[in-house]
């Protein structure tokens, strides 16, 4: 009977995860829109010329730097971290509940998949 009141837990737990992650994802990408809209409500737009990011925006620190200076893209940005993390956490969580369970063939499958998601995630691509 305990096994299932860990099930039930660990299943809530990942539950409520998912659900906090999307919410903050989302207020925070709304936020940021909204922000970026009053930001540049007066700005001309030209649609017959591309610009995109600069490359140093993408990275972490530049995120989290433009965050804490109230950049309204940094804010965007980080919402989709966020967003993007959610499922990570999610399978981190699972490797605990795995590892609770003491199912090490689960375990060994949820490392994997993790260790891909990672690898994807901090590789730098060519």
């Amino acid at each position: 009977m305990a096994r299932n009141t860990l099930d039930t837990t660990l299943e809530t737990v990942i539950g409520y995860t998912l659900r906090i992650g999307v919410i903050a994802a989302a207020v925070l990408v709304l936020a940021g829109g909204v922000y970026y809209l009053i930001e540049n409500a007066n700005t001309a737009v030209d649609y017959h010329t591309f610009h995109p990011a600069a490359k140093h925006s993408l990275d972490l620190s530049a995120i989290v730097q433009n965050v804490l200076a109230l950049n309204s893209l940094g804010i965007i940005q980080l919402g989709l971290l966020v967003l993007v993390a959610t499922p990570v956490v999610r399978v981190i969580l699972s490797v605990i509940a795995f590892a609770l369970e003491r199912d090490l063939l689960y375990v060994a499958v949820t490392v994997v998949v993790l260790a891909v998601l990672l690898y994807s995630f901090l590789a730098k691509g060519t």
